[in-house]
């Protein structure tokens, strides 16, 4: 039987059509006979060991070599430290001193760094041949702390910061002061409190008006009720302006305290967390004062003695279910009870707009 020749790749090389009696092929990394691929394996044992054994020899002599162990302190590099020194720092790298740069474990260094309290962020990097370079991101205070006559500062996330008297008189540093921020806290529950702070100033500040300024101290212990110490003439007003809503309470603030404080002497705090009625508390042993009984508008007003009596509850308004944002009620949180503005025991409910007159109404003066 004639054979049959074909050219498939058009090289001129002909190739037999008879696949009986054309040989097969197979790549060289797959040996056909028994002894092929016993040398192949051989061969790939050979250079796998002779592999690791280089990679052992490279790694001692590494290891070995002078040129990558840190000889000292001067080997680690920082940048950004201000409020942190490189006393504070250097302790961290204390084991790596005559350590091959290569056996240095970055990240546990970097999360020990972390751990002092100035230190938000750092990064720790190998500069070959035998270089530690560290790269610091410190906190920013955002107010004052005070922990009986202990004065510190603290971040937006809570964290405590400890600074000199001396330093913080350089700074210049014109915060509120916050008491409420307990060293005993959990960080979740100082940073909880860092949020209604935030919030307070930032909407005080809206628009560029620095109301906050007016500030002088506040009390974050009930994180539903930021207390705000008011600095007026003649002594300071406690302002209660819950969690939320602070520039409309402040401004309700205001507008009323001038005539809130010459109507009563003695006032001293402001609950403002009420939809429709504030509510006056007068310093211990103190009574308000109310205007003369000849005022023409509150006689006008005034409750008959054989009426029923006025219903003096201070109640938030009632409203249905909708998208509007919810008002925050006084909280009785034994918990989170702040201590309350030095002997506080009279008070006074009154509409939030109310006028003088009407105010002295409603008392039956």
């Amino acid at each position: 039987m004639p054979l049959e020749f074909e050219d498939p790749d058009g090289d001129g090389n002909l190739r037999p059509t008879n696949d009986r009696l054309a040989k097969p092929r197979t790549p060289w990394w797959r040996p056909a006979s028994k002894a092929g691929r016993i040398f192949l394996a051989a061969g790939a044992v050979v250079l796998l060991g002779g592999l690791s054994t280089a990679g052992l020899m490279l790694k001692r002599g590494v290891e070995r070599d002078a040129r990558f162990r840190i000889d000292g302190s001067e080997n680690i590099q920082a940048a950004g430290l201000t409020e942190v020194s490189r006393t504070q720092m250097l302790p961290v790298f204390g084991e790596d001193i005559g350590r091959n740069i290569f056996f240095v474990p970055v990240n546990v260094r970097r999360r020990q760094l972390e751990q002092i309290p100035w230190v938000e962020h750092a990064t720790v990097m190998r500069l070959l041949p035998n270089q530690i370079r560290v790269s610091v991101v410190e906190r920013t205070p955002v107010a004052f702390t005070r922990h009986g006559a202990q004065i510190g500062l603290v971040d937006a996330n809570g964290v405590l910061l400890d600074m000199s008297p001396a330093t913080m008189a350089k700074h210049h540093y014109s915060f509120p002061v916050l008491t409420g921020i307990d060293p005993g806290d959990s960080a979740a529950g100082r940073k909880e409190r860092m949020d209604v702070y935030l919030r307070l100033m930032s909407d005080l500040d809206a628009g560029g008006k620095r109301n906050s300024e007016q500030i002088s101290e506040i009390d974050l212990t009930d994180p539903e009720d930021a207390r705000v110490l008011m600095p007026e003439q003649g002594g300071d007003i406690l302002a209660h302006f819950g969690e939320d809503h602070f520039l409309e309470r402040y401004q309700r603030y205001q507008a009323h305290i001038a005539e809130w404080r010459q109507q009563y002497p003695h006032l001293a705090a402001v609950d403002l967390r009420y939809d429709n009625q504030v509510v006056l508390q007068m310093a211990s042993g103190k009574e308000a004062q109310t205007p003369p009984a000849g005022n023409a508008q509150a006689s006008a007003t005034k409750t008959p003695d054989n009426g029923p009596a006025p219903d003096t509850k201070a109640k938030p308004e009632k409203k249905a279910p909708s998208a509007a944002p919810k008002k925050s009620k006084p909280s009785h949180d034994k918990k989170h009870a702040a201590p309350r503005h030095p002997a506080l025991d009279s008070s006074r409910r009154i509409p939030a707009t109310t006028t003088r007159a009407t105010a002295s109404a409603r008392q039956g003066g």
